[in-house]
């Protein structure tokens, strides 16, 4: 028998998001209610449980900024917290602020459908204790940026007869001690999982279409007294994190490449490259290297130079080379291109002899050539922002569904709403911020309560329904679009645009204005009083 409950606000996810969401709507003194699919919070930390997966972002800035007090005591150990730890962390902070009791596991939205007459969602939900329909005021998606798994579209995959792997389903009881290994994909997650499992297989191929650059990361233990300026500083940092560009806690230059000697140049890249970090470095030697080809090529050239000095089979370090500009979401590893040294380990470039099929015992490849691998690793990513959103049933005014709304592409005002939907949100959604993305998702979340708080404001026919009109989720993606225009990250296809889906469309994914600026964006629609919403 199916269970109704009715509920002031309803959080799709329980990740960074979905706890953050919890914790702020709860504070206002709404009933809420939280689900996952997941049998525990943490999200993408929940299910990406692959060797080697860390955080690219400095441990001190990746966590939420609003309890001060656990920013200080919270125990880290290292310059990039790995995701056991980043787990760990996320279910301490459910327990410090007692959210568990707001939450439900292993229960999954179906579909949600604006009731016109009642002015509530009716989501529908299923779960193992038996199927609900929970009336909610308010819907707050936090499905995840990167959550619904891309697997490769390659004939014959299903037929493989050994261990088939994709890294955001890893098998805990999976053993790789000695196997022969293939892997597919070579993104920050292929270079994490291949660095940490290299040491340990019989053997290592990496089928490489996409040569990635990538720098040191810089991680290594922390010392007493770097913790202690830390902690000391903390309202500083945060201040400076708000006040820039990409929220990394990283210098951000303004000085032109093409402005320095060659000597100056290579100076630069060197001391990022020296401190690590891959937002580091493509931000803060020069300011403009995604911006000028020529300043870019630079880069280009500095890492290739570094692959040669590393890699000591000339064959490897051609293959590994990147042809491409610098001008995906920067990577960062921890010896990666180190490990192509080791004899067990090698890289076959798809380029030159593709993929033709997977077989049962491996992967053919259009020389003739068939691979003999016991495992198979897919590290192929996900179908970034709107895949988890097309697998659901979402229907807004007028019978119109998400599906039909983003026919086009996925689009959404500020990130965090959509015309035609009224009091839905989205966390991490299209369009927003290219930045930390803790920074981001918090500031979109603040955004989100703010909406709700205005909503909350009753006026003499009750609460207010918050709609964004067509007009300005229009003029927001406008805006995007011109501000990618003359950016870098347009000429290389990755899933910043949605182009590792064979056969969509890229489209504007992200606003590139900035985290501050969209921070400023913010205030103004606040202190405005939200002129984008339709008034009710």
């Amino acid at each position: 028998m199916t269970r109704h409950i009715d509920i002031d606000a309803f959080v799709v996810g329980a990740g960074v998001g979905g706890i953050y969401s919890t914790y702020r709507l709860s504070r206002m003194g709404l009933s809420v209610k939280c689900i996952d699919m997941a049998s525990d919070v943490g999200g993408t930390w929940y299910w990406n449980r692959y060797p080697g997966a860390m955080s690219d972002t400095e441990s001190y800035l990746y966590r939420y900024s609003w309890d001060k007090d656990d920013l200080r005591t919270y125990p880290w150990t290292h310059h990039y917290v790995y995701q056991p730890e980043i787990l760990k962390y996320l279910q301490h902070i459910v327990a410090k602020h007692d959210l568990r009791k707001y939450m439900q596991f292993e229960t999954e939205m179906t579909s949600a459908t604006w009731n016109e007459d009642t002015g509530r969602w009716d989501v529908a939900c299923c779960s193992g204790s038996g199927d609900v329909i929970v009336h909610a005021r308010y819907l707050v998606n936090s499905l995840g940026l990167l959550s619904k798994v891309n697997y490769p579209n390659i004939p014959g995959l299903s037929s493989f007869a050994g261990d088939l792997v994709h890294t955001a389903r890893w098998p805990e009881e999976l053993k790789l001690e000695g196997k022969k290994v293939g892997i597919i994909g070579n993104g920050s997650t292929g270079t994490q999982v291949m660095t940490a499992i290299a040491p340990i297989v019989g053997s290592l191929t990496s089928f490489q279409r996409s040569p990635q650059y990538s720098v040191p990361s810089g991680q290594r233990p922390v010392a007493k007294e770097y913790r202690d300026r830390v902690n000391t500083t903390y309202d500083q940092i945060w201040d400076s994190v708000w006040s820039s560009t990409i929220g990394f806690g990283v210098p951000e230059s303004k000085r032109k490449t093409m402005e320095a000697t060659p000597e100056e140049r290579q100076q630069a890249f060197q001391e990022v490259w020296d401190q690590g970090n891959g937002f580091r470095f493509m931000f803060s030697a020069f300011g403009d290297l995604t911006t000028d080809k020529q300043a870019n090529e630079e880069a280009c050239k500095f890492i290739r130079g570094k692959i040669d000095e590393m890699v000591k089979d000339p064959r490897k370090a051609a293959i590994l080379k990147p042809k491409d500009l610098y001008a995906r979401r920067p990577l960062c590893d921890t010896g990666y291109y180190e490990i192509f040294n080791r004899e067990n380990v090698d890289v076959v470039d798809l380029q030159a002899t593709p993929i033709e099929k997977i077989v049962p015992e491996g992967i053919q490849t259009a020389d003739g050539t068939t691979h003999q691998l016991d495992a198979l690793i897919v590290a192929t990513g996900f179908d970034a922002i709107q895949g988890s959103y097309m697998r659901l049933k979402i229907t807004g005014r007028r019978g119109r569904t998400i599906e039909e709304h983003w026919a086009k592409g996925p689009k959404a005002f500020g990130s965090i709403a959509c015309a035609g939907f009224p009091n839905m949100f989205i966390v991490a959604g299209p369009q927003g911020p290219f930045a930390n993305f803790p920074p981001v998702i918090e500031s979109e979340i603040n955004f989100i309560m703010a909406c709700i708080e205005y909503a909350e404001r009753t006026t003499t026919a009750g609460p207010r329904i918050m709609e964004v009109s067509n007009k300005a989720e229009t003029e927001w993606i406008d805006l995007c679009n011109r501000l990618v225009e003359g950016s870098l990250f347009t000429s290389t296809a990755s899933w910043i645009f949605g182009q590792n889906i064979p056969g969509r469309k890229p489209s504007t994914n992200f606003y590139f204005g900035g985290l501050k600026s969209y921070l400023d964006w913010v205030k103004d629609q606040i202190s405005n009083g939200f002129p984008a919403f339709i008034s009710e």
